[in-house]
């Protein structure tokens, strides 16, 4: 059956499977979340598998199991240093009257540094009991005082644990599904190859898009992770000297808000730019806004190309959408799964015959346009599926003559694409 589908219809097709596709990723994403993250998991501590194996000589599955069991450690220091650091910041914060005073005029005075504030201003003037005892305290010290208070910042933090625990379960079949794909990743990638066909060259780009997913997903995770541990220790350091108050918490911000592209590091540069500015003085907050902002542009320009090279070549575009995307799917876990997904997305796509474009407009260099071999080449290619068509006409009128002259234009019209009463 030969359908005539117009370029409008190809176009609403195609439109209503990506909202399909949406859809059923937003329906399931308790199922498709942890089986994404265990897969980024296993292509990056496969190698260190292989290498105990190996090298070590350790049975295969005890090498998975060690492995894995070096990821939940890492995992639980990052959890225990902010464990440390969320108890110490709130028990830094102002316990009676006095201190309360003194830290609200610090504020009010860093502020009135910048923005013109009146002294006798009710909202946000100046405050001294002593001098002036008979000045009411103006309501920024009450908003204060019931927003920063430890009861308020605990059950804040009570209300996240809870959070977290629920979220236990999903941690531990992460952790289930990594080691198993682990275990049996060279089997499932050999069944994999073989579901797209016997021939050799199908299986050629099969391995060739697999090899390059995991190189991508593995040089993103392993190389993000040690540039984030590396902006934590130069910002923490920076911080500390410029007398921040809590510049343990925000370095622990800056590595792990890092792994979302853009929006986790401008989110990350905010606290310690606030800091400076309310509890420290003007100057030296835009000092630290402005080193922030050379290091994360050396960084994003520099140091990433280069210890990632072709991996992540992601235009700026794609990322951002990305992670429009993804965070209105998957929420909080889309956005770190973005770079990944599109890494892995990419690399599929210049291994299928016709979807090359997609993934040279998703990358950042030059565009690309076809050479006069490639369009001699298509042309040979479009001049030998009409001759067949032209053939399969012919051999239909031989093996159906029809003496009216009914079975030429039967013919032609099934070519067109029409139909004969």
């Amino acid at each position: 059956m030969n359908l005539n589908i117009t370029l409008a219809t190809r176009i609403g097709l195609n439109l209503c499977a990506v909202f399909g596709i949406s859809v059923a990723l937003y329906l399931g994403s308790s199922i498709f979340i942890p089986v994404v993250f265990s897969v980024l998991l296993a292509s990056v501590l496969y190698p260190f598998s292989k290498f105990m194996h190996e090298r070590l000589l350790l049975p295969w599955f005890f090498a998975c199991l060690t492995a894995l069991l070096g990821l939940v450690a890492l995992h639980l220091i990052v959890i225990g240093a902010f464990a440390w650091a969320i108890p110490k910041t709130i028990s830094g914060l102002p316990q009676d009257e006095p201190q309360w005073i003194k830290q609200y005029n610090t504020i009010q005075s860093n502020l009135s540094a910048i923005f013109p504030i009146k002294d006798n201003d009710e909202f946000i003037g100046a405050y001294n009991p002593r001098l002036y005892p008979d000045q009411p305290p103006p309501k920024a010290i009450s908003l204060l005082k019931k927003q920063l208070t430890e009861e308020q910042l605990s059950g804040a933090l009570m209300k996240l644990s809870l959070m977290l625990m629920d979220h236990l379960w999903q941690v531990i079949l992460i952790l289930f599904i990594t080691l198993f794909l682990i275990f049996e990743g060279q089997m499932l990638a050999d069944k994999v190859k073989a579901i797209f066909g016997p021939t050799l060259e199908t299986r050629g780009r099969v391995t060739v898009a697999l090899a390059e997913m995991a190189e991508g997903i593995r040089t993103y995770l392993v190389w993000r992770t040690i540039v984030n541990l590396g902006l934590a220790l130069v910002l923490g350091a920076v911080y500390n000297t410029a007398g921040l108050q809590h510049w343990y918490l925000w370095a622990l911000l800056v590595a792990v808000l890092s792994y979302v592209p853009y929006i986790g590091t401008i989110a990350a540069g905010i606290p310690p730019f606030m800091d400076a500015l309310l509890f420290v003085d003007p100057l030296t907050a835009f000092g630290i806004g402005i080193f922030y902002i050379c290091v994360v542009t050396f960084e994003g320009y520099i140091i990433v190309p280069w210890v990632m090279g072709r991996s992540m070549d992601l235009n700026a575009t794609t990322v951002l959408l990305a992670c429009l995307f993804w965070h209105q799917v998957w929420g909080v876990a889309g956005l770190f799964l973005a770079m990944p997904l599109m890494a892995a997305m990419k690399a599929i796509c210049m291994q299928v015959e016709g979807w090359q474009g997609w993934g040279y407009l998703m990358g950042s260099g030059p565009a690309v346009e076809l050479k006069l071999d490639d369009v001699a080449t298509e042309k040979a290619r479009f001049e030998a599926v009409k001759h067949a068509s032209d053939s399969n006409a012919e051999q239909t009128l031989v093996l159906d003559p029809d003496n009216d002259g009914k079975g030429a234009a039967q013919s032609e019209d099934t070519n067109t694409g029409g139909c004969v009463p």
